[in-house]
C-alpha cells in the first residue's frame, strides 16, 4: 500500500503537518520508546502484521525520554508514529511537542507495570526498606553528625546489620530511560522522605533535598546497564549478590532464575499491583499522534488491535506476557478515547 494517495495528500495540505520536501513516504508504522514497554507494542505489532495485512510496525527501544525527543521532534514521514512510555508524558515534554507542531496527541494508558529490584535465586534472600535502598545508591547520605557525606558505605551490612555481608552492587536503567525515572520518583524519593535528617532538609532546604535522591553513585555500586534489560538479567546470573532494577514483566519472564525483593515488606507480585500495596507500581503508556491517523496505513487500526480485548482484556495476549491490565471500567475509558482518537491536554501533567 502506498502512502501518496490523494487523500492522504489532501489530508497533509490540509493539515499543513508536513513540510514539502520532506523524506520519501512510507507505508509502515514507526514506533519508538521504553525499553519496558517494547516488548508489549513488539508483540501487538506481530499481530497486527500477521493478521491486517499490513505490515508490521517497525519499533524500536530508544527509552522513554529518548523516544519522547523524537516523538515531539515534528510532524512528518521522518518523524515517528506513537511512542512508548513507562511513566506519563512530562508537562515540559507535552510543550515541547506543541512547540513543534504536534498538537493532537492521543495518549493510550496500556497497564500497569511493578518496578521491581531483583536478585539471582542462588543469593540469599533480602528484604529492603526503602531508605536502605536510598542508602545504597545516592552519591551522598547523611553523616553521623547529620550533615552530608559522600556516601560511606561498602556492604549492604554497613547500611544495617541484618543485610548480607557483600557489596552493594545494583544494576539499573540510564538517565534516558522512563525506568529511572520511575526508580527516583517511585522509590529514592520515597525513601528519602523516611530518613529523618533528609526529612528535615526537606523542610528547609527543597533543592539541596531533590539533589540527595536524584545522584546517584559513580563508584561502582550503581551501575548503568543501558536499555536492555535483558543484559541485566544476564548479570544477575552470574553475579548472585547483585541486584537488578527492572519492570515486573522481565522478572516474571525470568521468574525460574530470579526473584523480586520485597520492598518496605511488600513483594513485587501481580495482585499486589493492582491493588496498589506495591510501592513500585506504575502505569505505562503509548502516545500516537493523530496528524498521522489516515496518513500512514494502518495506525488507526494499529491502535485498535493494541486496545481490543483479545490484547489487553483480562485474558488477553498481553496479559499472558506479564502486562498487568487494567480493571475492566478503566479498559472501556481508554478504549473510547482510542477509538475517538481524543486529544490529550497538558492539565494532569507534571
Amino acid at each position: 500500500m502506498k502512502l501518496t494517495t490523494l487523500a492522504s495528500a489532501v489530508a497533509l495540505a490540509a493539515a499543513g503537518a508536513f513540510v514539502s520536501g520532506a523524506a520519501e513516504a512510507r507505508d509502515q508504522i514507526r514506533i519508538v520508546g521504553s525499553s519496558t514497554v517494547y516488548p508489549f507494542t513488539t508483540t501487538v505489532a506481530e499481530q497486527f502484521g500477521k493478521t491486517s495485512g499490513n505490515k508490521t510496525p517497525v519499533v524500536e527501544s530508544t527509552g522513554t525520554g529518548g523516544g519522547m525527543k523524537l516523538f515531539c521532534a515534528g510532524v512528518g514521514v521522518e518523524h515517528p508514529d506513537a511512542t512508548n512510555a513507562s511513566r506519563r508524558m512530562k508537562k515540559s515534554e507535552f510543550e515541547q511537542c506543541q512547540k513543534n507542531g504536534v498538537e493532537g496527541i492521543v495518549e493510550i494508558n496500556i497497564g500497569f507495570d511493578g518496578l521491581t529490584v531483583a536478585q539471582s535465586k542462588q543469593g540469599t534472600p533480602v528484604n529492603l526498606t526503602l531508605p536502605q535502598l536510598l542508602l545504597a545508591v545516592a552519591k551522598e547520605v547523611p553523616g553521623p553528625d547529620g550533615k552530608l557525606i559522600a556516601n560511606p558505605y561498602k556492604n549492604w551490612s554497613d547500611i544495617d546489620k541484618s543485610l548480607p555481608n557483600t557489596k552493594i552492587e545494583i544494576l539499573g536503567p540510564p538517565p534516558t530511560s522512563g525506568t529511572r525515572d520511575s526508580f527516583h520518583e517511585l522509590l529514592l524519593e520515597k525513601g528519602a522522605e523516611q530518613i529523618p535528617e533528609l526529612a528535615a532538609l526537606k523542610k528547609t532546604d527543597s533543592k539541596a533535598f531533590d539533589k540527595v535522591w536524584k545522584t546517584l553513585r559513580e563508584d561502582g555500586a550503581y551501575v548503568e546497564a543501558g536499555e536492555n534489560d535483558n543484559v541485566i538479567v544476564a548479570k544477575l546470573e552470574a553475579n548472585k549478590n547483585a541486584f537488578g532494577v527492572f519492570g515486573f514483566s522481565f522478572l516474571e519472564e525470568n521468574s525460574a532464575k530470579l526473584r523480586g525483593v520485597p520492598l518496605n515488606g511488600v513483594a513485587p507480585e501481580f495482585d499486589a499491583i493492582t491493588a496498589g500495596k506495591y510501592v513500585g507500581a506504575r502505569r505505562m503508556y503509548v502516545y500516537v499522534k493523530k496528524a498521522h491517523v489516515g496518513v500512514i496505513p494502518g495506525l488507526d487500526a494499529f491502535v485498535a488491535e493494541y486496545v481490543s480485548n483479545k490484547a489487553l482484556g483480562e485474558d488477553g495476549y498481553l496479559g499472558k506476557k506479564g502486562l498487568v491490565t487494567l480493571p475492566k471500567s478503566e479498559l472501556e475509558q481508554v478504549r473510547k478515547g482510542a477509538a475517538d482518537m481524543t486529544p490529550m491536554t497538558a492539565d494532569p501533567l507534571h
